[in-house]
């Protein structure tokens, strides 16, 4: 019998011991590095269910998608870089939420720093002096990430694959790597984005002033551009 099994086992035996009133699920699967992980919710559907008879899914630890007390505590910066940089507040909360866990004092083994996981050179390129100062991070994180939806023309699954994998990379397969870490990260904040668990949402309606055939055209949106200006602030 593998290893991998009998901890199973013994999960469910465990499990068993907690008063309960309905069945719950366990789902596994194996992370980048080989470590078996064991949730009630399902990464995708190559996850393997185990029925744990008798369970509570509430008695049983499971990893959350945000954490939304900490998210809403940087929610005026994300607002504010999404406006100034034309990126959608979703999908800067889904980085970061991927990156650290909305963490502004998270380091990685590779040296990646704060909310959006800066690397030292990253840092240097966009003016960062303290990358755990979330001000900064955000701001420089955000302006890496527009950058990367403009190299790709705003191909989002792409950007994220550079933001996570380096531009090289894309670059070499001309697609998104076929890297096991990068297609999960992409995954994780696709499931996150939209999905309506986020603290807070932009609702401002944004002026833009386009020239078509020589005269200007004032167009509403609800997406910000370094060019655009709020009309109706809204957030919820």
């Amino acid at each position: 019998m593998s290893s991998s099994l009998l901890r199973i086992i013994a999960l469910a035996a465990l499990c068993t011991t907690v008063p309960a009133v309905a069945q719950a699920q366990i789902y596994s699967w194996r992370d980048s590095s080989g470590t078996l992980v064991l949730s009630d919710t399902p990464k995708d559907a190559a996850a393997t269910t185990f029925a744990v008879p008798g369970v509570r899914a509430a008695g049983i630890r499971t990893t959350k998608k945000v954490v939304s007390k900490r998210a809403a505590e940087f929610e005026p910066l994300i607002l504010q870089h999404a406006t100034a940089y034309g990126v959608r507040p979703d999908l800067i909360r889904g980085v970061i939420q991927a990156e650290s866990a909305f963490n502004p004092m998270a380091r990685s083994p590779k040296g990646a720093m704060g909310l959006m996981q800066l690397m030292p050179g990253t840092a240097a390129v966009y003016g960062v002096h303290n990358a755990y100062d979330p001000a900064q991070n955000i701001r420089a994180g955000v302006a890496y990430l527009s950058s990367l939806l403009g190299k790709y023309a705003q191909n989002e699954e792409l950007a994220l694959a550079a933001y996570n994998a380096g531009p090289g990379a894309v670059k070499k397969y001309g697609r998104v790597p076929p890297y096991r870490e990068t297609r999960d990260y992409i995954a994780r904040i696709q499931g996150n984005v939209g999905t309506g668990i986020w603290p807070a949402v932009n609702r401002a309606v944004y002026s833009a002033v386009e020239v078509l055939s020589g005269r200007q055209v004032t167009r509403l949106t609800n997406v910000p551009s370094p060019k655009s200006s709020a009309v109706r602030a809204g957030i919820n």
